[in-house]
């Protein structure tokens, strides 16, 4: 097993299920207002050889307000950037891996 492929695919599906979040989080603020309008929920779950994968469903309750959605987005946005330091962090260790082997 390659331990960087591996630690890259595990960031990768984090920063894939932040996007998948904020994107439902944006769709229920554009449509909050809309009369009988459910919001979406994104259900994260573990993947069995690391990662995360999400699942996109409608609410079966009517949008209790947008605080729940803005509270969504900065961990959206948290979530995204901590993925993109463990790819940076990756990056790093081969750098340093392919300058120690030359």
């Amino acid at each position: 097993m390659n331990i960087t492929s591996s630690t890259s695919a595990i960031a990768f599906s984090g920063l894939q299920a932040a996007q998948t979040r904020l994107q439902a989080s944006a769709h229920n603020v554009a449509n909050s207002q809309t009369e009988g309008f459910r919001p979406l929920q994104v259900d994260q779950s573990t993947q069995s050889g690391g990662g995360v994968s999400t699942q996109v469903e409608r609410s079966s309750q009517p949008s209790p307000g947008l605080e729940g959605d803005v509270v969504a987005q900065l961990q959206a946005k948290n979530a995204f950037l901590a993925n993109l330091s463990v790819f940076k962090t990756n990056d790093a260790m081969l750098g340093t891996l392919l300058n120690a082997q030359a």
